[in-house]
């Protein structure tokens, strides 16, 4: 999955009810924030949450401690294990991150903590207090301090409970990203939509790629980038994909020649028809009807040829 995909996934999920209401719960439940990040981020996720440590959002806001936590972010990312990764900034204070998976692939992460695994006090401070004079934030010391003490303090054991919250609600977004997925996949643009309908209504005639894209109102540039996006094929590749299952079912009737199969499916050239029904079938036309039930008597019947009419 590309990264700009597990990104939108991430915004959905997001986005979602179930998550803005488990967020909220758990905030309310544990008085800790809780983000849902894509994997690659350059940014603190619980900047301006509800519940962030007030000591961290003074941290912030400068250059030198803002650098600061975002490395301590990245810790709990480092590894991308299978598991919860906690990582403990300069100041003591714990952050956890529990990874989100769609099957075996990494999408994100629930990012919670922002907690002290003691209580603080004030040898400790003044350690904390002589890095914030080099980062030079002395002006606000006595806000860091006050902000500081009232961290909120989480032991091993309430820690360990919060982190299989998050866990469990890991593995239940892993459920809903993966519905989401299927989704996203069945779903396609209705102009794609409609052009696919154009297209088996007259995939007998000579079709351009210029026509379909003025059939459904868009330019050639946009509908061209557009089908393969949502197909996965290029526009010629899905029209010779239809012709080709039109010819499978025409190769039914015994009493049809190829040759005319290939004019009634939209190709003008039997040599070409031939070359592209072997490329996705696997087989030529003959061959293939000659395997169908009541007509293995034609298999190796010559095919019949004619002049090249051009392209199809």
């Amino acid at each position: 999955m590309r990264n700009d995909s597990k990104d939108g996934l991430v915004d959905k999920l997001s986005q979602s009810q179930i998550y803005q209401d488990y967020e909220r719960a758990f905030g309310e439940t544990t008085g800790l924030p809780l983000s849902l990040r894509p994997v690659e981020i350059c940014q603190l996720v619980q900047q301006g949450k509800p519940h962030q440590n007030s000591f961290c959002a003074l941290m912030s806001q400068g250059t030198h401690s803002c650098a600061a936590c975002l490395q301590t972010q990245r810790k709990t990312s480092a590894q991308n294990g299978d598991g919860p990764q906690t990582a403990v900034c300069f100041a003591g204070l714990c952050e956890t991150a529990v990874p989100v998976r769609i099957g075996q692939e990494l999408v994100g992460y629930l990012q919670t903590g922002q907690v002290l695994p003691k209580k603080p006090t004030a040898a400790e401070f003044n350690r904390i207090s002589r890095k914030l004079v080099e980062w030079g934030l002395t002006s606000d010391l006595s806000r860091f301090e006050e902000a500081y003490f009232h961290t909120r303090v989480l032991g091993r054991e309430q820690l360990e409970s919060v982190v299989r919250l998050v866990s469990i609600f890991a593995q239940h977004l892993s459920i809903v990203g993966n519905q989401v997925m299927m989704r996203q996949e069945h779903a396609e643009p209705p102009n794609i939509t409609r052009a696919k309908e154009f297209i088996r209504e007259h995939q007998s005639e000579e079709i351009s790629l210029a026509r379909v894209a003025q059939a459904v109102n868009t330019s050639t540039f946009y509908f061209c980038k557009m089908f393969k996006k949502t197909t996965g094929l290029h526009f010629t590749d899905y029209l010779s994909r239809v012709r080709v299952e039109k010819a499978k079912n025409l190769l039914i009737n015994p009493n049809l020649r190829v040759s005319e199969i290939a004019y009634e499916v939209g190709f003008q050239s039997l040599t070409h028809f031939n070359r592209v029904f072997r490329k996705m079938a696997g087989e030529s036309p003959s061959d293939y009807r000659g395997q169908l039930p009541g007509n293995s008597k034609l298999k190796g019947t010559p095919v019949e040829c004619f002049m090249d009419a051009g392209p199809h």
